[in-house]
């Protein structure tokens, strides 16, 4: 048991009852709150519709790819090669479009393809030869790294991108919504009801919870942590595209910094509405949270430096209040 288990066992009801609801809704009430704040010392430009879906659309790359990552997370492992794959994704299908002229579709079946094939080596690693899924990921995204660089000899690829591929991100192909918000919805949609509404949706729990247990239960678990890793190497490609489409080039740095990103929503969201459990909807506060947060310093004219500063503290507060929901659910 943890001493922050045996710290809460000792406080009073009426404590533990507030920090009880502190660890469910305090992300929830925490977005609430900087919304009303953030409408307040602004509200010319902060609390509008053009603003938030500006938000939505900006930080919907971001949710995507958290997306992914809660699948990982579920099963009890980490991905921390999501950030660098999506780098080489969006160089490598700007490549496909620009240089080698394959047909748009073609090559984001190609690319998501490619994706499931990284998340099934990295489930492979970690289940089959047993490396830990830390070590693993990081391996295999810094090999992602050095293939990147490979492809595109450390140079951007920005001339001749097609205007098609552009729109892929920057179109509004349905009810004037962006297709990023609509893509992130889908996937995320998605996602939620694989995991809260379907029998193998059950085993992913299952595995994340008790792996020895769902093992004894007939669930093959090296199947299920190879799916939640296949699934993240997809959100991950399909990042990589929407982003290099949203820059109109390819980078093969250019997603790296989605990780720490990924990172923070997921435990953010560890901490909404259930007692220290990694789940999509979770990942979507969480994803929130931080993209109001960037979007209200930017509007106060805060230096980047700040944004930084905010991301890593969110990341230390969510580990936190998940530590606190599952030390709460112990008792």
């Amino acid at each position: 048991m943890s001493d922050v288990a045996i710290s809460a066992r000792r406080l009073s009801p009426g404590a533990k009852a507030a920090l009880g609801i502190f660890a469910r809704y305090g992300t929830i009430i925490g977005l609430l709150a900087m919304i009303v704040t953030f409408s307040i010392l602004s509200p010319g430009a902060f609390p509008t519709l053009g603003n938030f879906t500006n938000v939505l659309n900006q930080a919907s790359l971001a949710m995507i790819i958290a997306g992914g990552l809660t699948l990982a997370v579920v099963v009890g492992e980490l991905d921390l090669s999501i950030g660098f794959a999506a780098s080489l994704h969006g160089i490598l299908i700007t490549g496909l479009v620009v240089h080698d002229k394959l047909p748009i579709p073609l090559a984001v079946v190609i690319v998501i393809a490619l994706g499931a094939v990284i998340g099934l080596v990295n489930g492979f690693i970690v289940t089959k030869v047993k490396v830990n899924s830390v070590i693993a990921t990081l391996g295999v995204g810094t090999i992602l790294t050095g293939l990147a660089f490979a492809y595109s000899a450390g140079v951007p690829i920005v001339a001749g991108v097609p205007e098609a591929f552009l729109q892929l991100s920057l179109g509004r192909w349905l009810f004037g919504i962006p297709n990023n918000i609509i893509v992130m919805i889908l996937v995320l949609g998605g996602l939620w009801l694989l995991v809260e509404r379907t029998p193998l949706g059950q085993e992913i729990q299952a595995v994340g919870g008790n792996a020895v247990a769902a093992r004894l239960a007939g669930v093959n678990v090296d199947r299920i942590k190879i799916l939640g890793f296949v699934i993240s190497g997809m959100c991950a490609a399909l990042t990589g595209i929407l982003l290099a489409s949203r820059l109109g080039s390819g980078t093969a740095s250019a997603a790296d910094s989605y990780l720490l990103t990924a990172f923070a929503a997921v435990f953010l969201g560890s901490a909404t509405l259930r007692d220290g459990e990694f789940h999509v909807l979770g990942t979507l506060v969480g994803a929130l949270i931080i993209a109001f947060g960037f979007n209200g310093l930017n509007i106060f004219g805060a230096p980047t430096f700040s944004q930084y500063v905010l991301q890593g503290a969110i990341l230390i507060i969510a580990v936190g209040m998940a530590s606190l929901g599952r030390s709460l659910a112990e008792r």
